[in-house]
């Protein structure tokens, strides 16, 4: 695959644009990201005003995670083909819409249908989001544009439990749950309208402007897309479902075998002189494969850290929803800060980067560690675990966004949107797959010991994860050197 020659940089020309264009998307993607991250505080507010079970409550996050990686892939490569600012619109209408219907459903039922819906819209728009940035974005501007997009996620991320819980307490528990989703509606309306006043027209065109197609006639390649889709859901649905249903694990062999289906598909596809979903060829470049692993095993690990850390602050320490959101806002500040300084950086540090932001992760995982413990043995407050957490915002400004900017550096233009999308399914079930597995052991920990001691050996597995993710990073840098890629 000749990489650079393909992605069109010869004969690329700045956008003066492009800057807006940049703005418009952080907000649709900082919109998406609120709903994932409010909606935790809320989950008690929604049992109790809407009469919803464990298991409803369970869907509440899990259908919007699902229908949001199905989608991924499959929304990435249309925005490749038909144009990512249309697909982008219909994402954050659907989305804004479907915030409306969470906000006033009368029982859970409707709120899940909802969620889905929502997480559909939030699976159109995100892939655009990077997809746009590699369009519109070169060389040193595209790791300071990845930058900003890093603090966005940062700031959504630890803004999202303290604005929920403010909203809670405003609108009191009947209504202050219906507030967290309506809160969605007018950054939505905002988005759509200046998307149609500064994004290049026509939103919708068969080839992005610029990029050149080498693997024959374009197409969505509805076959792929299904069979990619239901592998997704097959392996995803069993870590959402597996508490109320053993037999669902059937379903992730299932899984797996559509995944080989889908690459015998794709290459049968692009044999036959078609532009499949995924152009396969994109795993033989070592820093696109490395990236993806990395970025997979850091959501496998860290992510489980803040579902810990809500269930530790309010059931073994006995604080509310609202202390147990204020105690990552430093994580979000200097998330957001060391996402803005490693983006105008990673032309220059490269891969280094990424190896410093998962040294941070291990030591605030060992500082939070000796929180726990000498909370158990000598009454050590529990708001130290702001210090600890700190470096854990500082590990995720420096290795989401870097590690993207990095691991897309030598994909086609071509294929942006749909490569993108395919790091964030591996984001996506890395997430769920850490989360089931880790909380599940903290869970039988606490059959037989303390939530400090509990919480301490969830976050000694987490740190197994991003050793591995760091074993990885220096693969990564090696095979770069050995390669002579640039930002080894």
């Amino acid at each position: 695959m000749q990489a650079r020659s393909e992605t069109g940089d010869a004969d690329f020309a700045p956008q003066p644009v492009r800057w807006r264009i940049l703005i418009v998307l952080l907000a649709a993607i900082f919109m998406s990201l609120i709903a994932v991250s409010i909606v935790n505080v809320a989950l008690p507010s929604i049992q109790s005003g809407l009469g919803a079970s464990e298991s409803d409550l369970q869907w509440v996050l899990s259908g919007y995670a699902l229908t949001f990686g199905v989608v991924l892939v499959a929304a990435g490569r249309a925005g490749d083909i038909v144009g990512r600012g249309g697909i982008f619109v219909i994402g954050v209408v659907v989305f804004t819409a479907a915030s409306v219907a969470s906000s006033i459903a009368p029982n859970p039922e409707m709120l899940n249908a909802a969620r889905f819906v929502q997480g559909v819209g939030s699976g159109l728009l995100n892939p655009q989001g990077v997809g746009m940035i590699q369009q519109y974005f070169r060389g040193a501007e595209r790791g300071r544009a990845f930058g900003y997009f890093g603090s966005v996620v940062g700031v959504a991320v630890g803004i999202g439990p303290v604005l929920g819980g403010l909203l809670i307490r405003l609108g009191g528990p009947d209504f202050g749950w219906r507030l967290t989703f309506l809160v969605n509606v007018p950054v939505g309306i905002v988005t759509i309208i200046l998307a149609f006043l500064w994004f290049p027209k026509p939103l919708f065109r068969r080839r992005p402007a610029g990029e050149v197609s080498s693997a024959g006639r374009t197409s969505i390649d509805p076959v792929g897309s299904l069979l990619l889709g239901l592998a997704v859901l097959a392996m995803l649905f069993p870590f959402m479902e597996s508490r109320t249903a053993a037999g669902t694990w059937l379903l992730f062999p299932v899984g797996v075998l559509l995944v080989v289906a889908w690459v015998k598909w794709e290459r049968r596809y692009a044999a036959r002189g078609r532009s499949p979903m995924v152009d396969l060829r994109i795993f033989r470049t070592k820093s696109f494969t490395n990236g993806s692993v990395i970025v997979t095993l850091y959501f496998l690990g860290m992510t489980s850290i803040w579902v810990l850390v809500a269930m530790y602050m309010q059931q073994g320490a006995g604080k509310s929803a609202l202390e147990a959101g204020t105690v990552g806002i430093p994580s979000a500040i200097l998330s957001a800060i060391a996402a803005n300084w490693a983006g105008k950086r990673v032309t220059q540090l490269g891969r280094k980067i990424v190896i410093g932001g998962l040294y941070f992760a291990l030591f605030g995982l060992a500082l939070s560690v000796a929180v726990a413990v000498l909370h158990e043995a000598i009454g050590l407050s529990v708001w130290w675990l702001m210090l600890s957490l700190a470096f854990i915002g500082i590990a995720q400004g420096s290795v989401i966004s870097p590690n993207q900017t990095l691991t897309l550096a030598e994909v086609p233009l071509q294929y942006a949107g749909s490569s993108g999308a395919i790091m964030q399914t591996g984001q996506r079930m890395g997430t769920s797959i850490g989360i089931a597995v880790i909380t599940a052991a903290v869970f039988v920990s606490l059959e037989s010991t303390s939530w400090s001691t509990a919480v301490a050996i969830g976050f000694g597995l987490i740190a197994l994860v991003v050793t591995t993710a760091l074993v990885m990073a220096y693969k990564d840098q090696w095979d770069r050197r050995r390669a002579g890629t640039p930002y080894a």
